[in-house]
């Protein structure tokens, strides 16, 4: 029957004496050394037998009913900050149950290295968590708890090392872990110009239409036109949030994120909620860039959270672009403050994807139009280059400027008439009007 254990974990079978010596409850075996099951964690149970779940969707419980290592994680979520590096080495050497245990029990060996101001703040929330609930609230929205273990999981976060996400609330029907094998961050400037926004929404809309999942933060500004770009090309996006899946933040995007929920995803490594800070929103930036094979930035100033996220991708060893803007809008000065080192210069959808895709996957050649004179032949080129751009010269002075021989000269000047380059006047050849006033070429010219 359902019960609780002593810890607070909700069970469907009665709590058994948990192993204090490495924080897992003994199944069976006991665990391996490190904080992963053998397997996938179940998000929960699973569904009657004989039901069918369509592959990529997440299924609902039948039950309130968690596994311990997915509800400690969860709690850990409420308890510890984003991207602290001290706690994840803690859960990397003791693992979630153990952690949990020695945060909430007061009674519990504090983990090693724990300062006594640190271990009284960590207990203070540690009271608070509620982590059956919390899943219970993410599962009442149609999301999950995805955590390191599950199929869902995004291998390419673990790159953070001990700033991995301890696990990710997810809401939205599509598998995270498939949508960001191929996906790319598009970010900048929440106060950008209409240059700023119709490069965002134009770049992203070309991403998604072939088959890129863009990666944002639904912020205002660039972040918002990235990810309605994606959404107007019914593309592939996700939000990455600095607060629950459940606490829209800006307010002012309570549409949007609203239609990325329904359409693509909304991440977050905050429980159902919590609220953001400015630490919060730095931290949000390492995911987005872990996440990702590459990040655009599109509009940033010198001092921007923008240009974290792309210096965090870098050292990721992920590819870093910037798309240029005037040299006078201070909105573009960190984006060429990243193209003078190591951020590749990009225009367009198809040069992103040159750079993060696979090999074979150029961009086209970007040229200017071709004009007549472009397909002439060398010779002619030279004899229609020695004409005087105003007047006419004679076929012998016309064939030692061009330094070829008179008789080629005169064919070359022949084909030239028939093309409509130049015109004959008694002995004498001049540029034709209409030729020089449709090509623009002058002597000497290219």
């Amino acid at each position: 029957m359902n019960g609780v254990d002593e810890w607070g974990f909700a069970a469907s079978e009665p709590a058994e004496a948990p192993d204090h010596r490495n924080g897992h409850h003994q199944r069976g075996r006991p665990p391996g050394p490190t904080d992963e099951p053998a397997g996938p964690e179940r998000a929960e149970a699973g569904p009657h037998p004989g039901t069918h779940t369509p592959p990529g969707r997440p299924t609902a419980p039948s039950r309130r009913t968690y596994e311990p290592q997915r509800t400690a994680r969860a709690a850990l979520t409420r308890i510890l900050e984003p991207g602290d590096e001290t706690a994840g080495r803690w859960l990397r050497e003791m693992g979630p149950v153990a952690l949990w245990h020695a945060l909430s029990d007061e009674a519990a060996d504090p983990p090693v290295g724990a300062t006594p101001a640190k271990l009284a703040g960590l207990r203070l929330r540690a009271a608070r968590a509620r982590p059956a609930e919390d899943l219970a609230a993410v599962s009442a929205l149609g999301g999950r708890f995805v955590c390191p273990g599950d199929g869902e999981w995004p291998r390419q976060l673990d790159d953070l090392g001990d700033a991995r996400p301890i696990g990710l609330w997810v809401r939205g029907k599509a598998d995270l872990r498939l949508w960001a094998l191929r996906s790319v961050a598009v970010v900048g400037a929440r106060a950008c110009t209409e240059y700023g926004a119709h490069l965002a929404t134009t770049l992203s809309a070309g991403l998604t239409d072939r088959g890129w999942t863009v990666i944002s933060g639904a912020a205002y500004g660039v972040d918002g036109a990235a990810h309605r770009g994606a959404l107007a090309a019914d593309g592939a996006t996700v939000a990455v949030l600095a607060s629950g899946v459940d606490r829209v933040y800006p307010s002012g995007h309570t549409e949007l994120i609203g239609r990325i929920a329904e359409q693509g995803l909304v991440v977050a490594e905050l429980p159902p909620g919590d609220h953001p800070t400015r630490s919060r929103f730095i931290q949000r930036n390492r995911v987005i860039a872990a996440l990702t094979r590459g990040t655009v930035v599109v509009e940033a100033e010198l001092r921007s959270g923008s240009l974290v996220t792309a210096r965090r991708a870098l050292s990721l060893g992920r590819f870093t672009m910037g798309v240029p803007g005037p040299v006078t809008s201070g909105l573009s000065a960190g984006v060429h403050q990243l193209l003078r080192g190591e951020a590749a210069l990009v225009t367009d959808a198809d040069e992103v994807i040159e750079l993060v895709g696979s090999i074979g996957e150029l961009a086209p050649q970007h040229r200017g139009p071709t004009l007549v004179r472009d397909l002439l032949d060398p010779v002619a080129t030279r004899v229609l280059e020695a004409l005087p751009a105003r007047g006419s010269a004679d076929t012998t002075h016309l064939a030692r400027e061009a330094g070829t021989p008179r008789d080629a000269t005169h064919v070359k000047l022949l084909e030239l008439q028939s093309l409509g380059f130049v015109q004959r006047c008694g002995d004498r050849w001049e540029l034709a009007r209409r030729a020089a006033s449709a090509d623009g070429s002058r002597r000497g010219g290219t």
